[in-house]
């Protein structure tokens, strides 16, 4: 079954346990990954993962060894309660493997749930999953915000609906922010009137917006981008005494290689590709750009995209490891991936 508009919506923010499994596509790895986090937590509560009830599949592992995904479906766990079988970066070469979990799939099983990129309505995965009664298929498209969409983000984060030109900040803010970002500013504007009685203002939603770090941040993403790892440590202490802040860095590095991932992706190559960008680049940033994009290409963009998707939705969960620490290893990780 195919959902769009506010019907998917609905089935993101309450998904059907009694569905045998549920696809989410799309071209910003960012807004997949929310949707997939707040689909499993609908599905396996906060306490999903920490007891086990929600199993992790590579895509790529899954391609080696068809048999996992039936292996996880039908284990019985630990603890009582609904479980998932999550697989991500999935593609079309596992179409024939959700085709037969699908079929095989019964009440009591882990429900499936598979992430993917973009994928054309020929693809071969999405009309499997379009195409079963028993499953979904959702596209996250990188349509700014609607209206209604705010007024919900609000509403889950306890604040009464605003005067109209507060509503219009808010809406010209998250169509210029990052999917995560905004809802970061929502969680500060959340906090900032606590205990505070008074209507939210204008001055409070720019007080709780995200400030722009990107000159200095964009030291930290060059030493990455370009593998120099032993000089991301030092670069990270500088950024921080200044008082930006790991999500911050996060969301740089996200912009930063989604860019060049659209470079990479070019059918003309990297040089053409830059000269395609929106706004577009000149001098030196344009030169750095078309030869970072040439050094990685895009299959390992594509991995550091997974890797600094994982690392944001970390950053603004509820987990116990140090968010400089984890930022700090994950930029580590990406610098060293780009030497091999």
């Amino acid at each position: 079954m195919k959902l769009t508009g506010a019907a998917a919506q609905a089935y993101l923010r309450e998904p059907d346990p009694g569905h045998a499994g549920l696809l989410i596509f799309g071209a910003d790895p960012m807004r997949v990954a929310m949707q997939r986090q707040s689909v499993i937590a609908a599905l396996v509560g906060p306490q999903g993962e920490e007891e086990m009830r929600m199993t992790r599949i590579a895509g790529a592992d899954l391609r080696k060894d068809p048999a996992l995904l039936d292996d996880v479906m039908k284990a019985q766990g630990f603890f009582p309660g609904h479980r998932v079988a999550f697989v991500e970066d999935a593609g079309d070469g596992l179409a024939k493997i959700m085709a037969a979990a699908l079929d095989d799939w019964q009440t009591g099983d882990a429900q499936i749930v598979v992430t993917a990129g973009q994928l054309t309505a020929k693809s071969a995965i999405r009309k499997v999953f379009e195409g079963h009664p028993h499953s979904v298929a959702i596209g996250v498209y990188d349509d700014p915000p609607r209206l209604s969409d705010i007024e919900e983000s609000l509403a889950a984060a306890g604040i009464v609906r605003p005067e109209r030109d507060v509503m219009d900040t808010l809406l010209a803010l998250a169509s210029s922010l990052e999917p995560g970002d905004f809802r970061q500013t929502i969680e500060k504007v959340s906090l900032y009137k606590i205990g505070d009685q008074a209507p939210l203002t204008v001055s409070d939603v720019i007080a709780s917006a995200p400030q722009s770090a990107e000159v200095d941040v964009d030291d930290v993403l060059e030493a990455v981008a370009s593998g120099r790892a032993d000089d991301i440590g030092p670069s990270l202490r500088n950024l921080y005494a200044q008082g930006v802040t790991p999500v911050t860095l996060s969301i740089g590095a996200m912009r930063h290689f989604r860019r060049l991932h659209w470079v990479a992706s070019d059918p003309g190559g990297a040089t053409a590709g830059v000269t395609k960008l929106r706004p577009p680049v000149f001098g030196s940033r344009r030169n750095k750009i078309e030869r970072q994009a040439a050094l990685w290409g895009r299959v390992r963009l594509e991995r550091a995209l997974t890797a600094l998707t994982d690392t944001d939705l970390q950053l603004r969960s509820t987990g116990r490891a140090p968010p400089t620490a984890l930022m700090e290893r994950t930029l580590i990780r990406l610098a060293m991936m780009v030497r091999h």
